[in-house]
């Protein structure tokens, strides 16, 4: 199993935290990701965490698909492999109709095609077997129809890109796990539990195999997010982790269609889901936090003092020794954390 990281520029004085990664780099990590919502985007730090490291591989954890075209998108992917000898890693999604059209201000539309799409036409571009050409659901490219000028034609990339690139999605419900499974060489499960790992391992293999790709997850990185908190005070740990669990099962999402919500329910917390959503919606975000289970937090995430985080380490590993990961991701973790959990595992 390997090892990886989340950066967080969130907030309203954004900082990245460069110690962190250089100690990432040193640990023998093989992963960064940063993400984007709607405020700093993911494509700037990872520019800036490739020119200031040499080994440790950065990645888009993810870009927003709606944000940017296919082309821009591939722009971006000739531009950083090129600059960091082939370290970036291309993490697309499609994030949630409230940040598209509520921030974009772009139709949310159909995410599976989306994305098949989207990977297509940038493997398309990378590939430079012919100037590019796609006419699809989602994309026109040259664009055709009453908007266009008819003066559009097929381009081929000046640049030679290298088409080995991985690309990792986001996916958390089955239709989007399979459809990653299909499409791509990896997945970012925001919420996962080594002690049910067929809920991201079944339909992501259906993917693979609808693709005639190979019955197991062989080549395919599932590279959960596990959140990491170290201290003496168990639960101290656990309520440190408990606020950001509740922002995403209550209040990411509408009340009838919120993803992360979802994957509670299939979690097995299907009536303490639904409350914390309640309260959340409400406006009762400390009573929304103080509901989610004890339970959730350890299943999900690596929390305590560092002999309880290793002891729980051995169900992740072992997790990973029957083909079920490739790589853990610890999101919040400090340099302490990182280095209890290195030890246990490189």
């Amino acid at each position: 199993m390997q090892l990886g990281i989340t950066v967080d520029m969130s907030g309203p004085h954004p900082k990245l935290d460069m110690d962190r990664v250089l100690e990432a780099e040193r640990l023998g990590f093989s992963q960064v990701w940063t993400g984007e919502a709607y405020s700093t985007d993911a494509v700037s730090p990872v520019a800036w965490i490739l020119a200031r490291t040499t080994k440790i591989k950065a990645g888009t954890g993810i870009m927003q698909m709606p944000a940017r075209t296919p082309a821009c998108a591939a722009m971006t992917v000739l531009s950083l492999q090129a600059l960091s000898g082939n370290r970036f890693i291309c993490g697309v999604g499609a994030s949630g109709p409230q940040v598209v059209e509520g921030w974009h201000g772009v139709p949310f539309g159909k995410p599976m095609t989306r994305t098949k799409e989207y990977i297509a036409i940038i493997k398309q571009i990378l590939a430079r077997e012919a100037p590019l050409e796609f006419h699809g659901e989602m994309y026109d490219i040259p664009l055709t129809g009453p908007l266009a000028s008819g003066l559009g034609r097929p381009l081929r990339s000046i640049a030679h890109g290298n088409p080995d690139v991985q690309f990792f999605t986001a996916s958390i419900t089955p239709a989007g796990l399979r459809n990653s499974g299909e499409v791509a060489d990896g997945n970012l499960p925001i919420f996962y539990s080594p002690d049910r790992p067929d809920i991201v391992s079944v339909p992501t293999i259906e993917g693979r195999v609808k693709a005639g790709r190979s019955a197991d997850l062989n080549g395919y990185d599932v590279a959960p997010y596990v959140r990491a908190k170290l201290g003496p005070d168990l639960q101290a740990c656990r309520d440190a982790i408990k606020p950001e669990l509740a922002l995403y099962i209550g209040g990411m999402g509408a009340r009838k269609k919120n993803y992360y919500n979802d994957v509670a329910i299939r979690l097995g917390y299907e009536g303490e889901a639904k409350a914390i959503q309640d309260l959340y919606l409400d406006g009762k975000r400390n009573e929304a936090a103080a509901l989610v289970p004890d339970a959730l937090v350890d299943e999900i995430s690596l929390c305590g003092s560092a002999e309880r985080i290793k002891d729980r380490l051995a169900v992740w590993k072992e997790c990973a020794a029957k083909g079920h990961i490739g790589t853990m991701v610890l999101k919040g973790a400090s340099v302490d954390a990182m280095r209890v959990v290195a030890e246990a595992v490189l």
